[in-house]
């Protein structure tokens, strides 16, 4: 069966690793989102199932463009906010423009893209939003990602809300709370630092969980970590 998936953060680390693997099934249908459209034709230009799109999730208006984007796909069977802004500095030198940047990309546009996405969501559809253990209650904290972990925890919360709100309806929110994958965010993050995962190893978990956890699994936020960071 045709799935229709749609990648919100894809031109690079796991994001881009899950559209290669989507892709790698030909019945799927694979629209990837990222302002870097420049890695993105690098990347996937000779897949013939993925469409790529422009998307900065920093402007104002990216509801109404993805809503333009939206028209080109006939329904959403999975749709994966994998967007991340990483600012890793001491809390006291945070200047208002980056935290503001921080929470716009990392929760604020998962709103403007979730609004946008329902009324094409098919039956059965299954949101997945990628946030961090960082952002997990009760797990060890890092000094200097204040700025990155409270909107990765705020996007968790929007999943169990929504889950609630749509629970009548068939389509299912869950969240990944992720732990350390080798992506250059880890590096900005903890430089030095060597991850347990590949970010095609978490990409392959990520998948997997996308195309079947809808039927088990709902409105839960679920950590995905082998180590700490």
């Amino acid at each position: 069966m045709t799935k229709h998936i749609v990648v919100i953060g894809a031109s690079r680390g796991i994001g881009a690793e899950l559209v290669l693997q989507f892709a790698h099934d030909s019945k799927h249908r694979v629209y990837a989102f990222s302002r870097n459209i420049g890695a993105m034709n690098d990347k996937f230009a000779h897949l013939p199932n993925v469409n790529i799109w422009p998307l900065d999730l920093a402007k104002s208006d990216v509801k109404e463009f993805f809503i333009d984007a939206l028209d080109r796909i006939p329904q959403i069977d999975v749709l994966i906010y994998n967007a991340g802004y990483l600012v890793n500095k001491p809390f006291l030198e945070l200047s208002k423009d980056e935290i503001l940047t921080s929470y716009q990309i990392n929760v604020l546009s998962a709103f403007a893209i979730f609004q946008a996405a329902i009324p094409k969501f098919a039956k059965q559809a299954h949101v997945v939003s990628i946030s961090s253990m960082g952002g997990f209650q009760g797990t060890v904290k890092f000094a200097g990602l204040s700025a990155y972990s409270t909107p990765k925890a705020a996007l968790a919360s929007l999943t169990e809300l929504l889950a609630d709100e749509y629970k009548n309806e068939s389509w299912t929110f869950n969240c990944l709370a992720l732990g350390a994958a080798q992506t250059e965010m880890l590096e900005t993050a903890f430089p030095g630092y060597q991850a347990p995962l590949s970010a095609a190893e978490m990409a392959n978990f990520i998948v997997d969980f996308s195309l079947q956890a809808h039927k088990y699994i709902r409105g839960k936020i679920i950590p995905v970590s082998v180590s700490t960071p």
